[in-house]
């Protein structure tokens, strides 16, 4: 064959376009490759709003994660434990009342204590609960001290049939050692805050007024009014079918609407519908959104327990029908003033939310009410005698909570409370009062401290997490924030530390991971009364650091593995950046 002119440039040709069409190809490929990754992503839908959350979802906000200032850090090099997120599986989205805290009347006002408002404001509790606990039913709301309407009796009967002092609370105070309401709202409005206010639905059983009902629910409105729309959730009295309340049992003699002597929940229930139209009707008069909630008993009656607490929910539930917009319940989930172990406490935290939702919803149905949202307005723990509740358990115990009620699907969860009274470290105060030996007052407790890094970084929608069957040990609660990145609280409830490895399916991880590992000291035995928080420690003998707003995350490339050691009942909050 001859190689004319023509033929040479046609070789030439050939091999010039080869080696740019295999490029081109080539680049087809990994085009293709990255399409394929990115079909694998499945897409994560938000499921129907459960009928327990409700309205408690009308306020929730997409989050956005801001990347930390972090020290580079090491990661083990194998793990004891997998823990799989699918980004993909949205649980629920979060509620911001998750997240929630009890203020209460003797905490003083509050906003005069920079300290307090400083670490409020840090904590972001989004919802603060006042006047609160048993104290709400003897709360008069727009009285001073020593203004007591003519129609509250100065002595209250107990369940003893004795007569005594209940101790009355009122909304208008300038005294230095407790909130007036108005401090209430103006600690509300500083610190970002919305509130759930507790009405005085006692005064209708102990009021000697011709019609106590109506003037209690009469003073309810007013409230209302005052409010002017400040406040979305109320709630009707406290705890009411409990022997401890005030107006479980009133002196007949001096009831004028022949009430009988003990309550029941028909009887609230029917007390509770005329409150709900007093309200109401304020409400509407103010153009308020109020949301107004009932009281319901949380968990199987014991033999040992009043008629009034076995009977109250199939009283109570189809009395009130449908005019409830919440149910409320209470937990303080440890055996009863038991000097329980940490093993109890934490398996306390963990079982309980889920036997009470199940109980609660179970008994709503077969008592031919239709499901409300619900809201846990008060919890806690009841174990003494060895500083539990001022421990770095009990923050390992808050964590566990707030994760199990969002898991559980509850609207609201509030934990019991800001400030209480040292009582040698039998105390629920999230802050200590001042009577603590060589602690500062305000300073912040371990709980707060677990609350404070759980919230900032848990996302806006839980997402499905699994560890591996074998382990015990591990809880994980993970979330998924709108702005993209995922984050995964890891919880050991062991006496030994954990390694952890972590598999996000579903996400487009970003080249790090950031982490804040908490634990506590040696101090105390199990219940230490520090945090240490990514190796930074208290000054002092109780608490954490306090500049924790300024502690720097931990950090690693993610693409040698996600793992992290989990210390023994402690945490580690891992977020994988986009």
């Amino acid at each position: 064959m001859l190689f004319t002119k023509q033929y040479f440039f046609r070789i030439v040709l050939m091999i010039w376009i080869i080696p740019v069409t295999f490029s081109c190809k080539n680049t087809d490929v990994i085009s293709g490759d990255q399409e394929a990754t990115e079909q694998e992503i499945k897409p994560a839908n938000d499921p129907e709003t459960a009928k327990t959350m409700g309205l408690f979802l009308d306020t929730w906000m997409p989050k956005t994660f801001q990347t930390p200032a972090f020290i580079e850090s090491d990661v083990p090099a194998s793990a004891d434990v997998t823990v799989t997120v699918d980004a993909s599986e949205v649980i629920t989205k979060i509620p911001l009342t998750s997240f929630g805290h009890n203020a209460n009347t003797w905490m003083t006002p509050m906003i005069s204590e920079p300290v307090f408002m400083n670490h409020i404001n840090n904590l972001k509790p989004n919802i603060i609960r006042f006047p609160a606990g048993s104290g709400s039913d003897v709360y008069f709301w727009n009285a001073r001290p020593g203004g007591l309407p003519a129609d509250a009796p100065i002595m209250l009967t107990d369940k003893d049939n004795i007569k005594k002092e209940p101790g009355y609370g009122f909304g208008k105070t300038n005294d230095n050692w407790r909130a007036s309401l108005d401090n209430y709202y103006d600690m509300l409005s500083q610190s970002n805050s919305k509130g759930v206010l507790t009405v005085n639905y006692g005064y209708a059983r102990y009021g000697t007024s011709s019609d106590p009902v109506a003037t209690a629910a009469h003073l309810a409105a007013d409230w209302v009014r005052y409010d002017k729309g400040r406040t979305q959730y109320w709630e009707v009295g406290n705890e009411n079918y409990g022997d401890w309340e005030w107006g479980y049992r009133i002196d007949v003699s001096k009831n004028k609407d022949g009430q009988p002597e003990y309550l029941t929940g028909k009887l609230y229930a029917q007390h509770f519908k005329v409150f709900a139209d007093s309200m109401r009707k304020a409400a509407a008069e103010v153009g308020a959104k109020i949301s107004i909630g009932a009281v319901m008993y949380e968990s199987v009656p014991e033999s040992w327990q009043t008629n009034t607490v076995k009977t109250w929910n199939e009283g109570m539930l189809p009395e009130a029908g449908n005019r409830p917009d919440f149910y409320i319940v209470h937990n303080y989930f440890t055996p009863y003033e038991e000097n329980s172990t940490a093993a109890v406490v934490l398996g306390a935290a963990i079982s309980q939310p889920s036997k009470m939702m199940n109980y609660v919803t179970q008994t709503i149905t077969s008592n031919g009410a239709g499901l409300k949202p619900i809201a846990m307005t008060e919890w806690n723990m009841w174990a003494k005698s060895s500083k539990q509740q001022v421990s770095n358990v009990s923050g390992v115990f808050a964590a566990l909570v707030v994760g199990e009620s969002i898991v559980n699907k509850y609207g609201l969860a509030a934990r019991w409370d800001l400030l209480n009274f040292w009582a040698e470290g039998d105390d629920h105060g999230l802050f200590s009062d001042g009577n603590e030996p060589n602690v500062a007052k305000w300073t912040p407790r371990p709980s707060f401290y677990y609350l404070y890094f759980l919230q900032k970084n848990m996302g806006d929608r839980l997402v499905k997490s699994t560890v591996q069957a074998s382990n015990t040990a591990i809880k994980s609660y993970a979330s998924t924030f709108s702005s993209g990145q995922a984050s995964v609280a890891l919880i050991n409830i062991s006496a030994s530390p954990q390694t952890a490895e972590v598999k996000f399916e579903n996400l487009k991880k970003g080249d790090r991971f950031y982490w804040y590992s908490l634990e506590g000291s040696n101090d105390n035995g199990d219940f230490s009364r520090k945090v240490i928080i990514n190796g930074s420690a208290p000054s002092g003998i109780a608490g954490g650091p306090l500049d924790y707003t300024n502690l720097k995350a931990r950090s690693a490339f993610s693409k040698n593995g996600i793992r992290v050691t989990v210390p023994a009942r402690g945490m580690v909050s891992v977020v994988v950046g986009k």
